[in-house]
């Protein structure tokens, strides 16, 4: 099996990435640079793009693995985690590097886990909020899931071509989740407790909507045809659902405690359903184009791992000169320095290794509707990251 695909990029996938980078921004403006609602309710909510991204890296993922499997095909896991370290690690290590060098910086936290937490991709265990690099937490996430969803498709799929137990699985799975959160939240008495945010067991599930789109699309195409035929109709629901259960995980109603177990899961069905619309050749995602949201999504994963600590840096500054940091003008730079950097990283570090990457393990054509290089993954940040 060839894992990650070369194909015709559908604008409503870039559309829901842009969307999910900027919620991040926002979110981070907030609270690292005008420590303040700038944004209004759009930065409040910026928290749900990691869930954003965690159901497109979902489907990306899954469809990788399930398109093969439904075909009767053997899973190449050597290049498939091959392919998965290219793309992730070296912008991942570059940004790394500059933390581990600069301990006493602004950048840095109250603390830091050792670096071989780091390397490894188990700092978001007992990671606390206030911490150096948290919004790393995301990431962590991904790779463990890198390395589950590949033997779980192995293990219940394998040679039957029968997605079965994978759904059982999958359903006890997002069960799981919520289980875990409602026991996290009982312990802390909120709904975006460190323990709840970061661990793994509580977030794990909010990429599994993204999986199931793409068991839908390689094991019941009948029936994904006949979804994406409803494009609009799609959006609106995905819209109408997240505006709801973002109000109540908010505004922690109907209670905190459903709010923290159940929320987190609703948030990323929302979004399933905005990916399903994104799919849809036919819908307005599709059709509406938004100038720079092709480019944004490209560099997504390096400007959430840089602008975080280029918008620390930058606040020190902006207090010295006395600089309003909710003047447009003063948004527009900070926000524009943070692209800036993301877009550095893209260049001199993603790139060469992505070149490396096609070199070394070219991958195949498909219509999946994005590609590899311009995904998401694992580029969510969290509310008080």
């Amino acid at each position: 099996m060839r894992t990650d695909t070369k194909h015709v990029r559908l604008a409503g996938l870039d559309t829901l990435r842009m969307l999910a980078i900027v919620l991040v921004l926002m979110s981070h403006y907030n609270g690292f640079v005008s420590q303040a609602p700038t944004f209004g309710v759009p930065g409040n909510i910026g928290w749900a793009g990691v869930d954003l991204f965690f159901v497109l890296s979902g489907y990306l993922i899954g469809n990788q693995l399930l398109a093969p499997a439904a075909r009767g095909e053997s899973l190449d896991l050597g290049t498939f985690f091959a392919r998965r370290l290219l793309r992730t690690l070296p912008n991942y290590y570059a940004v790394l590097a500059v933390y581990l060098l600069l301990p006493d910086s602004p950048i840095a936290g109250k603390s830091m886990a050792p670096a071989w937490r780091f390397l490894t991709f188990t700092q978001n265990f007992g990671l606390n909020y206030g911490e150096t690099f948290t919004h790393s937490w995301s990431l962590c996430i991904e790779e463990q899931f890198y390395l589950v969803l590949p033997l779980a498709v192995l293990a219940l799929v394998g040679s039957r071509r029968s997605p079965r137990l994978l759904w059982c699985a999958l359903f006890a799975a997002i069960g799981a989740g919520m289980t875990a959160r409602g026991a996290a939240f009982m312990d802390g008495k909120d709904v975006f407790a460190a323990p709840v945010y970061y661990s793994s067991l509580c977030r794990f599930d909010e990429l599994l909507p993204g999986v199931a789109i793409a068991m839908l699309k390689n094991f019941h195409p009948g029936a994904f045809a006949r979804v994406l035929r409803y494009g609009n109709t799609l959006l609106a629901a995905g819209l109408a659902m997240a505006a709801a259960v973002l109000y109540g995980v908010m505004n922690e109603a109907p209670s905190a405690f459903a709010a923290s177990a159940f929320g987190f899961s609703l948030v990323a069905c929302s979004f399933a359903l905005l990916t399903c619309s994104a799919l849809s050749p036919g819908s307005l995602l599709n059709r509406l184009r938004i100038p720079g949201a092709a480019s944004l999504a490209l560099w997504s994963y390096a400007v959430y791992l840089v602008h975080k600590p280029v918008f620390m840096a930058l606040r020190p500054a902006l207090e010295r000169h006395a600089i309003d940091p909710g003047a447009p003008s003063t948004i527009a730079a900070v926000m524009a320095a943070g692209i800036l950097g993301g877009w550095l990283l893209y260049r001199l570090v993603e790139t060469p290794f992505m070149q490396l990457r096609e070199r070394w393990y070219p991958g195949v054509a498909s219509t999946t509707g994005h590609t590899a290089a311009s995904s998401a993954t694992g580029n969510a940040i969290g509310r008080r990251a």
